[in-house]
């Protein structure tokens, strides 16, 4: 024994040489049979391929001797018919010749593997027609009693050249199947005779296999024994290794249990810092609401004093709850796009002419002190996105490019087209997008900032300054619409936030005029309007509305009794619907009241529409809540004469 090895390593080597060995005889073995198995198959398939084949050639013999013997026994009944005249025979002429075409048929259809065969057939018809002719021919002249030309034509149709074309194409055919059967039948004799001879070759490897296997088998054993020794001198060392396997697994269990608690750790801090962020987030909402609210009442209670004691200043109290009401629409109208709720209105917008179009807006929002450089950039470009939610956003950024400046600044704003690839800003798709810069030359923000700066209620400003929402609804916005927002900026040189909106291949729509929410109501023309609102107060609100604008109002809580009022109404021009309402929404209402409504307006008014898509407005105006009663006139007249344009 060479130095180093153990007795059971050398019965391990020994035996392992002998099991390789008889895995090699067993794959050989396995080879062999598969080979036998194949080569049996292979046989079998053969022969019932043959057998297959002589079947079909016997049917192909079968069906052209029995079309030969029907059109045979079609002619012998048409004798039979000439001689008598009686018109059974004659029937049975034509029940044979039926016959015979049947043959003929089901004779082409068993050959329609053999081009060859087909064209004989082919032949065969036509000859078969023509010989069908003269015998009809013959048979006519008996059913006409002309006995004498019937006689005639019998005999002079009995060896025709048509009747001889038939009998040769069928001798032909049954000649040429005989034939391909013995090629065939002897194709297959070849194939089984192969088969066999290589068969026995295999069986011979197999034996010769079984044998080294049988000796191998028996030195194997032999082997299994020296093994066994050396397996009771190993039996310490296995249970020196089954302790330790004891301990690693004791380690990775307390390490396990420590990461679990660590995972644990860090959930419950990530929970807590959920609930700090909601709750900043409602304390913020309700600060601002009741600043908000504490105006509205403000007011209102002191218009009331007023009115009681005929003071002056009523109007002036009047007009300070409202603006205290539309500073809390416009804080709505911030959460639900923060939210990503507040519907949006998509159309096709080319930023350019939309940043041409803001110029005289931003300088006279931002002031003299602030120079306003706009670059429309190349190219025709256009996105898909509500034009007014885009307009705000690029408002609010300008607005706080001016705070970063101290009202003193160059704020420059420009579009460009860029291809991104997937993940390269944020978690916009591959594709084409438009993008949109707003750059100041302000005081720039440091990197602690800039990890809050979409944080809700967040801000930089002075208290009463700024409620914190603007950069978090132009978040919600520009998310919402598919894309995603840059922002580049240092303590010192200033910030530029860029916008990334998918392109739209769709043509740009025309710009609508903004009319100022303060104008006044203005003379409208008189039409029968039905409203649907479930809220009673704000039914009531709006009818008096519309009512007050001189129209003729019916109000409905419940949109699936709006049907029922329309038969009670004399005429109708059009419909105020609101968006969400139990039991079916206003969509769904218009939509089951298609067929009833035609060349009727209808105007949409919603204060929260969720994640409805604005497709199924189908292109009809919307109102927001809260409205003014000029911004509902507005809307009225808008969706009648939209309508009138779609009838025109």
């Amino acid at each position: 024994m060479s130095e180093g090895i153990t007795p059971l390593e050398r019965a391990v080597r020994d035996t392992n040489w002998r099991f390789r060995l008889l895995g090699v005889l067993a794959v050989l073995g396995i080879a062999v049979l598969a080979a036998l198995i194949f080569f049996q198959q292979r046989t079998d398939g053969a022969r019932d391929r043959a057998i297959a084949l002589q079947q079909h050639t016997f049917e192909v013999i079968m069906r052209a001797n029995q079309l030969s013997g029907a059109i045979s026994s079609a002619e012998a009944a048409l004798g039979r018919y000439v001689v008598s005249a009686d018109q059974t025979l004659g029937r049975q002429y034509t029940d044979q010749w039926s016959r015979a075409g049947e043959q003929l048929a089901r004779l082409r259809q068993l050959t329609a593997d053999n081009p060859v065969q087909q064209q004989q057939l082919t032949d065969l018809r036509k000859a078969f027609e023509q010989r069908g002719k003269e015998l009809n021919d013959t048979a006519l002249y008996s059913t006409y009693k002309r006995h004498r030309d019937a006689w005639g034509s019998y005999y002079n149709v009995r060896t025709s050249e048509a009747r001889t074309r038939v009998e040769t194409i069928l001798a032909t055919i049954v000649d040429s199947e005989r034939v391909l059967l013995q090629r065939r039948t002897r194709d297959a004799v070849q194939l089984i005779e192969n088969s066999s001879i290589a068969a026995r070759i295999l069986t011979g490897f197999g034996v010769l296999i079984i044998l080294g296997a049988v000796l191998l088998g028996w030195m194997a054993i032999e082997a299994q024994g020296e093994r066994a020794v050396a397996d009771a001198e190993a039996s310490s060392e296995r249970a020196r290794a089954e302790e330790l396997q004891r301990a690693v697994a004791e380690a990775t269990a307390q390490l396990r249990a420590e990461v679990h608690e660590r995972i644990v750790a860090e959930e419950q801090l990530r929970q807590a810092h959920k609930m700090e962020a909601v709750g900043q987030l409602t304390g913020g909402i309700a600060h601002d609401f009741n600043n908000m609210l504490a105006v509205v009442l403000g007011g209102l209670e002191l218009a009331k004093r007023q009115m009681h004691i005929g003071g002056p200043d009523a109007q002036k109290h009047i007009e300070n709850a409202m603006e205290g009401a539309n500073r809390a629409a416009a804080l709505t109208r911030r959460l639900l796009a923060f939210s990503r709720s507040e519907p949006l209105l998509p159309e096709a917008v080319e930023a350019g002419k939309l940043i041409q179009g803001m110029s005289d807006l931003l300088d006279r929002t931002l002031g003299d002190t602030i120079a306003v450089e706009t670059r429309p950039g190349e190219g025709d470009w256009r996105i898909w996105v509500d034009r007014h939610q885009l307009e705000n956003a690029l408002l609010n950024l300008a607005v706080n490019a001016r705070d970063a400046m101290d009202g003193r600044g160059i704020l420059t704003i420009w579009s460009g087209t860029r291809v991104l690839l997937e993940g390269e800003v944020g978690e916009c798709t591959s594709g084409e997008y438009v993008t949109i810069a707003v750059a100041d030359t302000g005081s720039g923000m440091t990197s602690e900032v800039l990890e809050r700066v979409f944080e809700p209620f967040f801000t930089t400003k002075p208290v009463g300054k700024g409620t914190g929402l603007g950069l978090s609804q132009i978040f919600g916005f520009v998310r919402q619409s598919g894309g995603e927002i840059g922002i580049d900026t240092a303590p010192g040189q200033g910030t530029t936030v860029t916008l990334y909106l998918p392109r739209h291949l769709g043509e740009a729509a025309a710009e609508a005029l903004d009319p100022s929410p303060e104008a006044e109501a203005q003379p409208v023309r008189q039409l029968s309007i039905l409203v649907v609102e479930d809220d009673p107060r704000v039914l009531a609100a709006t009818t008096g509305a519309l009512e007050e604008l001189g129209h003729r109002v019916t109000g409905c809580e419940d949109p699936l009794q709006a049907r029922y009022l329309l038969d009670r109404m004399e005429t109708l021009d059009a419909i105020v619907s609101d968006v969400l309402m139990p039991g079916q929404t206003g969509p769904e209402m218009i939509a089951a009241m298609r067929d009833r409504i035609d060349g009727v307006a209808v105007l949409f008014v919603t204060g929260f529409a969720g994640e409805v898509d604005a497709e199924i407005f189908r292109g009809r105006p919307v109102l927001r809540k809260p409205f003014t009663m000029a911004a509902l006139a507005r809307a009225v007249d808008e969706a009648v004469d939209q309508e009138r344009r779609v009838r025109a």
